[in-house]
């Protein structure tokens, strides 16, 4: 009798996980970890579905999201207006937190490096491409820079992370207004990789090298960082804090954009000067099925609980009054 019962229940379980709907989301490597830990938090206690996020770039996650293969994408750059036009729905640009992109490098130093908008842009299509650059430490008064080449490590594919670093070069540097984008010509002698994980790589697996990556990563491999200088003067290290300054006293703008608003090179003080949001984007159209659990799991990450948990992994919460429109927003698609 006890088998017998236990053959029931195995049987029941089994039905139910054959019941769950699968729900396949691609795109930003930058949000990566957050979904990854958000996937595993929902699905403790909503069993109707099984997530699954694939990080391949916000370039890759958009185009698949426009050819329907996946049912939703993360991505760190807003989808066009006329790439949205060619889904097969209408596209909804949820934030769900803020994070930043920071320079890492892989020198020894006795304190971090300070940088401002104008040498790094210089750094980045080689126009200084020595440590010890007079306007780098013209920057760093008293620290010993080593005379030694600047290797410069970027992504070789369509990225989001690219694109918030580039339209940040576009705002400091006149140089590189009209460069920016998700994919970037970089000068010739850079260092390619895909992927957050794969600039990280390059930085930490070669000496004297600098690269633009998520501030997740380059934590989690104990990489330097340096300190931007942002418009109010301040030389300001990248945290969640210093991210969320910069989405500070946005709703209006932010209602008024359908959320795609950019956070880059803020003028608000203590802002970290290359924070962004990423966002989640949904089909404003679905089957009830899926369409149903989607809405719930973005409703989930507005929550305070998800959005507490984003700044445990160092990215910053979507302001609240944002969130609150944003929940609007989700209420309006049609699930048939």
């Amino acid at each position: 009798m006890k088998r017998f019962g236990t053959f029931v229940l195995s049987a029941l379980f089994s039905i139910s996980a054959m019941a769950a709907v699968n729900i396949n989301g691609a795109g930003s490597t930058f949000a990566e970890p957050l979904y990854t830990r958000w996937m595993s938090d929902f699905e403790k206690s909503e069993k109707a579905a099984n997530f699954n996020y694939q990080g391949v770039g916000s370039g890759a996650g958009m185009k698949q999201m426009i050819e329907g293969t996946v049912d939703f994408a993360g991505t760190d750059d807003p989808m066009k207006t006329e790439d949205a036009a060619k889904a097969k729905a209408g596209v909804i640009h949820v934030p769900i937190a803020i994070g930043a992109v920071v320079v890492s490098y892989n020198l020894q130093l006795e304190k971090p490096l300070r940088l401002n908008g104008p040498v790094t842009a210089k750094i980045f299509n080689g126009t200084i491409n020595k440590w010890n650059d007079p306007e780098i430490a013209k920057l760093n008064p008293g620290l010993k820079l080593p005379d030694q080449a600047i290797a410069v490590a970027t992504r070789s594919d369509g990225s989001g992370t690219t694109a918030v670093f580039s339209e940040y070069l576009a705002k400091v540097s006149p140089e590189w207004q009209g460069k920016n984008g998700k994919t970037v010509n970089w000068f010739p002698q850079s260092l390619g990789a895909k992927g957050n994980a794969g600039v990280t790589g390059l930085i930490k697996q070669n000496a004297g090298t600098v690269g633009y990556v998520e501030l997740v990563y380059a934590l989690e491999n104990k990489l330097p960082i340096a300190h931007l200088q942002n418009k109010a003067g301040e030389f300001v290290e990248p945290t969640a804090k210093s991210a969320s300054a910069a989405g500070q006293g946005i709703k209006k703008e932010a209602v008024e954009k359908q959320f795609k608003v950019s956070l880059t090179d803020s003028a608000q003080k203590g802002a970290y000067p290359i924070s962004a949001f990423t966002w989640m984007l949904v089909y404003d159209k679905m089957p009830k099925e899926k369409g149903t659990e989607i809405v719930k799991f973005a409703k989930w990450i507005l929550s305070d609980a998800a959005q507490n948990t984003a700044a445990s992994i160092n990215y910053a919460a979507v302001p609240k009054d944002v969130r609150a429109e944003v929940l609007k927003s989700l209420d309006k698609v049609k699930l048939d």
